[in-house]
C-alpha cells in the first residue's frame, strides 16, 4: 500500500523517527554546551594547581626536618614535573567519559574506592596508602557538596531535564565534585610518589579546583537559564512538620519570577544568583505567612486578606513618599539608636494608615503577599542594621533613616536584593564602610559624620522614583571618600614610617647593649673605660647597626676595639704584656677618634678625654694601682666618682653624667640587668584561640577599642613589625592610635576591650542574618511539634 492510500489514524513511523532524533540532538547539544564551559573551567583550575605544586612541595623541602623527607619532597618535585602532562590528560578523559556515560545513563554514583587485599584468612585489608587517600577525597567532596548545596541543587534539575527527567544527584553529577575528586584520582595514580606528596597534591587539588567550582556551576546554570531549562528553578526549603497551607493563602516562592523580568540590569552569572538568594527569602518569608495564616484559622480569611482585592504598588509609593517627607522634616527622630529603632518597627503599621487616609476605598483592599514580604524584608534589614556592632551608634541612627526610600526603592525594583551592583545597595555599603571607621575622637571636625548626614538627606529629600538620585550620590560619597583616603594614606605611610625607624633604633640599642655588656657586666673596670664603652661607643654601634649592619666590617672592628679596649685597662705583669700594650695604643686611639668623632663628639672634648686616657696608660705601664669598680657601679652612681673621674666622664660623655640621657646600656643596667626584651606579664599559649585570632588578623582590619569610661576608639591595622611583631593601629585619618603586641592584643580580645569588626559588606551580612533568623523562626515550631528541640543559635 502507498502513503497517498494510507488511512489517517496510521502514524508514519519514520517521520516520528526523525522527529525523536531531532529531539535528541536537542539534548546533546544542551549537554555538550555543559561539558564545554564546565571542562574548559575545570581543566584551567586543575592546570593552575599544578603550577602551585612545585612551590608547595619546595617550602615543604625547606622546612623538613630531616635529610631523606627533604629527598621526598624534591622527588616528589621532579615525579609531578615529569607527569603533570600525563596526569592533566588522564583527568581530561575521565572527565569527558563521564559525560558520555551521563548521556547514556550508565554513570553510577561516584564512590571513594578503597582497594582491598585479599589474606589467606580470607579476610580484606585496607592498604594503608589507599585508605588516606579515601579519606582525603572524600573530605574535600563533602566539603565542598555542603558549601555549593544550592548551585549544586539548581545544575542537578536542570541536568535532569536535559537528560530527559532521569534522576540526577550531587553523586552522579558529570562535573559535581565526587564525580572531579574520582577523575582526579583516577589520574595521580600515575605519580610515584609517597602518600605525604600525594596527599598535599589532593589538598591543592581541593584549594584551587574544589574551591573554584562555585563560579563554574554558576555560568553553566546562567547559561541553561538562558536556553529555558528551568528559569525559575529555586533551591528547595526544608518544611519538616509544617501543615499544608490554607486554602486561598499565596504559594511558596509566588511571583518570584518579578526578578528574572525585570531588565533594569543586564544579567550576568553573580546576578542570576544573588536572585536565588532573594529567592530564598522569599519562600522563607512565604512558608512564615503560610504558617501564621494557617494557625489563625483557615475559616479566618478576611483576616489575612485572602480573596481581597490587593492595594496597588502605585498606593503604597503614595503613601510612602508623604511619610517619607515627614521623616524629612523631623529630623529629630534621628537623635539616637532608640527612636530610630522605634521609627522602624513602627513604618508598617503607619503606612497602611496613611493608605487608608489618601483612598477612600482602602480599607477594603489588602496588600499583595509580595509587597507584605518586601515591607517585612525591608524593615528586617534596618533592624539588623540598628543592632550592627560593627556601626558607632550615631552612625546607626543616621542610617536607620533611610528605611522609607529603601523599601520603595524595594518595591519599585526587585534588583535591590538580587544584584549586588545596584546603585542603592552600593550606596548603603559604602555608608556604613566609612561609618565603620568613625569616631569622635577621629572625627572632630565632624566632617565624615555630616557627609553621611547629607547623604541621607539627601536621598530623603530627592528620591521619589527615580532610582538615579542613589546613583549619583553614590558618586558624590565614593568622591568624598577617596579624597580623604588620598589624604589619610600619606599620613599613615609617615606613622609606619615612624615607627620601622623607631623599633629599628630600640633593636640596634638593644643590640648594642648586648654586646657591650657582655665585655663589661662581669668585670670590676676603671670608671673611664666604663664611661667609654656604656656611652660613646654603645652609641658608635648603634650607628654602625643602622647604617651598615652586623655583617659589615665596620661593626666587627669596633666589637675588636672594645676587646682589646677592655684588656688595656686591665692590670699588666709581664713584659710581654707590656709590650702588646705599647704596640696597641696608638690603634686604640685611631679606632677610639674615628669612633667619636662619627658620634660626633667636640674636638676639645676628644683632646680631654685623650689626655686622661693617656694619664691612665702611663699609671698602668708604671704598675700603679688602678681603683676599678662594677658596670652598676659606675653607671647608677652608687659610689661618688673622683674629680679626676668627673672630668674623664664629662669628656667622654659630652655632659656631666647626672645631666645626660641615658645610653642604651645604661637603661638595661638601670632596669633589669638583662638585654632581652621583657616577656608579657600575663602569657598566653601560642595556640589559645585569641592569639591564633590576632595572628590571622590582615592589614586594613578596623578594631574597636574600650577604654576606661566606656570610651571607644576605632582603629585600623596599619603594619605589622617584622622586627618585634607589634601591630601598629591608626584611625581613619591616618594617625596612630597604638601599638599592640600579639599577646596585649590577645588578651584585650579576650577581656573584650577589644573586638574585631567584620569586613563583609553591611548588606551581605543582613541578609545572612536575616535568612538564619528566618530558618530559626521556621524550624523551632517545626521542632517542637515533632517533640525534638530547637536547632542551636
Amino acid at each position: 500500500m502507498s502513503p497517498a492510500n494510507d488511512p489517517p489514524n496510521v502514524v508514519d513511523l519514520q517521520q516520528r523517527q526523525s522527529g525523536a532524533a531531532a529531539g535528541n540532538d536537542r539534548l546533546g547539544d544542551l549537554l555538550k554546551l555543559v561539558r564545554s564551559i564546565s571542562l574548559k573551567r575545570i581543566n584551567a583550575l586543575v592546570g593552575t594547581l599544578f603550577e602551585n605544586v612545585d612551590d608547595a612541595l619546595f617550602d615543604l623541602a625547606e622546612r623538613a626536618g630531616s635529610n631523606a623527607v627533604q629527598t621526598e619532597y624534591f622527588d616528589g618535585m621532579r615525579e609531578v614535573r615529569k607527569k603533570r602532562q600525563l596526569v592533566e590528560r588522564l583527568f581530561q578523559e575521565h572527565a569527558t567519559k563521564a559525560f558520555g556515560e551521563f548521556a547514556e545513563g550508565k554513570l553510577r554514583a561516584a564512590r571513594p574506592e578503597i582497594a582491598p587485599q585479599p589474606t589467606n584468612a580470607g579476610l580484606s585489608l585496607v592498604d594503608d596508602q589507599e585508605l588516606e587517600e579515601s579519606l582525603a577525597v572524600t573530605s574535600m567532596v563533602a566539603k565542598a557538596e555542603n558549601r555549593l548545596t544550592r548551585a549544586l541543587f539548581q545544575l542537578n534539575q536542570r541536568l535532569s531535564v536535559i537528560i530527559g527527567g532521569g534522576k540526577v544527584e550531587d553523586a552522579n553529577n558529570p562535573i559535581g565534585p565526587a564525580a572531579l575528586g574520582h577523575a582526579f584520582r583516577l589520574a595521580v595514580r600515575e605519580f610515584e610518589v609517597n602518600v605525604q606528596v600525594k596527599l598535599i597534591v589532593y589538598k591543592l587539588f581541593d584549594r584551587y579546583v574544589m574551591a573554584g567550582l562555585e563560579p563554574v556551576y554558576d555560568e553553566v546554570n546562567v547559561e541553561l537559564i538562558r536556553a529555558g531549562v528551568l528559569p525559575q528553578v529555586r533551591h528547595a526549603v526544608p518544611h519538616g512538620t509544617r501543615a499544608p497551607l490554607p486554602p486561598g493563602a499565596p504559594p511558596v516562592g509566588a511571583e518570584i519570577g518579578d526578578v528574572a523580568a525585570t531588565a533594569y540590569y543586564a544579567p550576568t552569572a553573580a546576578s542570576e544568583l544573588q536572585i536565588e538568594i532573594y529567592n530564598t527569602l522569599r519562600s522563607l518569608l512565604a512558608g512564615r505567612r503560610g504558617d501564621a495564616d494557617y494557625a489563625a484559622g483557615a475559616g479566618n480569611a478576611g483576616a489575612t486578606g485572602a480573596g481581597m482585592p490587593g492595594l496597588s504598588p502605585t498606593d503604597l509609593l503614595s503613601a510612602l513618599t508623604i511619610l517619607q517627607n515627614q521623616s524629612l522634616a523631623a529630623r529629630a527622630q534621628a537623635d539616637s539608636v532608640t527612636d530610630a529603632a522605634q521609627a522602624v518597627q513602627q513604618l508598617k503599621r503607619e503606612l497602611i494608615d496613611q493608605v487608608h487616609k489618601i483612598s477612600d476605598d482602602s480599607k477594603d483592599r489588602r496588600v499583595s503577599s509580595a509587597d507584605e514580604d518586601t515591607i517585612d524584608l525591608v524593615g528586617m534589614l534596618f533592624e539588623y542594621i540598628l543592632q550592627d556592632r560593627n556601626l558607632p551608634a550615631q552612625v546607626q541612627a543616621q542610617l536607620g533613616r533611610l528605611q522609607i526610600p529603601y523599601l520603595k526603592v524595594a518595591i519599585l525594583d526587585k534588583h535591590l536584593f538580587a544584584q549586588k551592583s545596584h546603585p542603592a545597595r552600593r550606596l548603603l555599603d559604602g555608608l556604613a564602610d566609612a561609618g565603620k571607621s568613625w569616631s569622635e575622637e577621629s572625627d572632630r571636625d565632624h566632617r565624615l559624620f555630616d557627609r553621611i548626614k547629607a547623604s541621607v538627606e539627601t536621598v530623603l529629600g530627592d528620591f521619589d522614583d527615580d532610582v538615579g538620585v542613589f546613583e549619583r550620590e553614590l558618586a558624590a560619597f565614593t568622591d568624598f571618600v577617596e579624597q580623604h583616603h588620598k589624604r589619610a594614606d600619606l599620613a599613615e605611610q609617615r606613622a609606619a614610617e615612624a615607627t620601622r625607624g623607631r623599633e629599628k633604633l630600640q633593636e640596634a640599642r638593644r643590640i648594642s647593649a648586648r654586646e657591650i655588656l657582655k665585655r663589661i657586666e662581669d668585670r670590676d673596670l676603671p670608671p673611664v673605660v666604663h664611661s667609654v664603652l656604656s656611652r660613646p661607643w654603645a652609641n658608635y654601634l648603634v650607628l654602625i647597626l643602622l647604617r651598615q649592619g652586623e655583617e659589615s666590617d665596620e661593626w666587627k672592628n669596633a666589637l675588636r676595639f672594645a676587646d682589646e679596649f677592655v684588656w688595656s685597662a686591665q692590670p699588666k705583669t709581664t713584659e710581654s704584656e707590656h709590650t702588646r700594650l705599647r704596640a696597641l695604643l696608638p690603634q686604640l686611639e685611631k679606632a677610639l677618634r674615628h669612633g667619636l668623632a662619627t658620634v660626633a663628639y667636640h674636638d676639645s672634648d676628644v683632646r680631654q678625654l685623650m689626655q686622661e686616657l693617656s694619664q691612665f696608660y702611663r699609671r698602668v705601664l708604671d704598675g700603679q694601682t688602678i681603683e676599678t669598680r662594677s658596670a652598676k657601679e659606675v653607671i647608677a652612681g652608687n659610689v661618688a666618682p673622683s674629680a679626676d673621674e668627673t672630668a674623664a666622664a664629662t669628656s667622654a660623655e659630652g655632659a656631666p653624667p647626672a645631666a645626660a640621657a641615658h645610653s642604651p646600656v645604661e637603661e638595661i643596667v638601670l632596669s633589669s640587668g638583662s638585654a632581652e626584651p621583657e616577656a608579657p606579664a600575663e602569657a598566653l599559649a601560642q595556640d589559645d584561640e585569641f592569639v591564633r585570632t590576632v595572628r590571622e588578623l590582615k592589614v586594613g582590619t578596623w578594631i574597636e577599642f574600650v577604654g576606661d569610661g566606656e570610651q571607644r576608639e576605632r582603629a585600623k591595622l596599619s603594619w605589622i613589625s617584622p622586627i618585634s611583631s607589634k601591630y601598629l593601629f591608626v584611625n581613619r585619618r591616618g594617625l596612630k592610635v597604638c601599638d599592640k603586641t600579639v599577646a596585649a592584643l590577645a588578651i584585650e580580645l579576650r577581656r573584650g576591650s577589644a573586638i574585631v569588626l567584620e569586613e563583609v559588606p553591611l548588606f551581605d551580612r543582613a541578609l545572612d542574618a536575616i535568612v538564619a533568623r528566618l530558618r530559626n523562626a521556621h524550624e523551632t515550631p517545626a521542632a517542637a511539634a515533632a517533640g525534638t528541640p530547637p536547632p542551636a543559635g
